[in-house]
């Protein structure tokens, strides 16, 4: 069986149908993988760009990229490393109104054990069980 890893170029050739050239060969790319005749990896890196393009060029909603993204990585031919993490991420983002990449690193901290960020990005309070910290409060707390 063939394997490869996805680029974010193809990925959103597939979700937007355009330019139509390029569309109808990412959309038969996916179709092998659901058939089993290959094997598609996609890295939280290409989702997370492939979120930033949705939502800042194609102008989708944090609503409907979790729409459009939860049907392709339930394909059986596509494999993702951390999925429990980026379906999670990807709830996050959409319920919770944050960036993917925001949502991401949470689930990363809870999954590591760690409670604190140290960021100015006020996001993060939406983040259940996240703590918000500046650097001064972090070191503050030696």
């Amino acid at each position: 069986m063939k394997l490869a890893y996805v680029d974010t170029n193809i990925l959103l050739r597939f979700i937007t149908a355009a330019p139509a050239e390029q569309a109808v060969q990412a959309k038969k790319l996916f179709a092998a993988a659901e058939s089993g005749k290959v094997r598609l990896f996609l890295d939280e890196i290409i989702l997370a760009e492939s979120v930033w393009v949705l939502s800042s060029f194609y102008k989708f909603s944090k609503m409907d990229i979790k729409k459009v993204l939860l049907p392709i990585l339930a394909n059986e031919g596509i494999e993702l490393r951390n999925e429990r993490d980026i379906l999670l991420a990807l709830t996050l983002f959409a319920d919770m109104n944050v960036d993917f990449v925001d949502a991401l690193v949470s689930v990363h901290m809870a999954r590591n054990g760690v409670l604190d960020i140290v960021t100015y990005d006020k996001h993060f309070n939406r983040l259940p069980g996240v703590k918000r910290v500046s650097p001064g409060d972090f070191l503050a707390g030696d």
